[in-house]
């Protein structure tokens, strides 16, 4: 799964700086089931409060779960995501994405959630091909 990068945006890239809000753009219409369930995880946190706000269930297909892959695999775009959104975002299997605040406050949650442990207790037979 790549982005669809506009010529205009290529062009900046080959000149030097880009402007991260057309990257986070891009990322937004090239990878929207993966835009949609971070954005929908940022508001859940922001209304519901609490230490972070995760998604667990299954991309209804490859193409959906190939964009999340995409774009939490990526160094630049979670990155740009994080930095745009305002939180740090953590990702286990195929589909288990959670984003945190800044807060440092959270921090001991965001570290159980990224653990080893953590990544163990979350597999389950039917995540086997995810």
């Amino acid at each position: 799964m790549s982005l669809d990068v506009s010529p205009a945006l290529l062009e900046q890239a080959e000149r030097g700086e880009v402007d991260e809000a057309a990257f986070v753009d891009c990322v937004r219409t090239s990878l929207p089931y993966a835009w949609e369930m971070i954005s929908s995880l940022v508001a859940q946190l922001k209304v519901d409060g609490g230490e972070f706000a995760d998604n667990q269930t299954p991309p209804p297909d490859e193409q959906a779960r190939g964009q999340l892959l995409r774009a939490l695999a990526s160094d630049a775009i979670r990155g740009a995501l994080q930095r745009h959104f305002g939180v740090r975002l953590a990702f286990q299997n195929c589909h288990r994405v959670a984003v945190f605040p800044l807060d440092s406050s959270v921090d001991d949650r965001l570290a159980r959630f990224t653990s080893i442990r953590g990544q163990l207790l979350n597999q389950s037979p039917e995540l086997r091909d995810c």
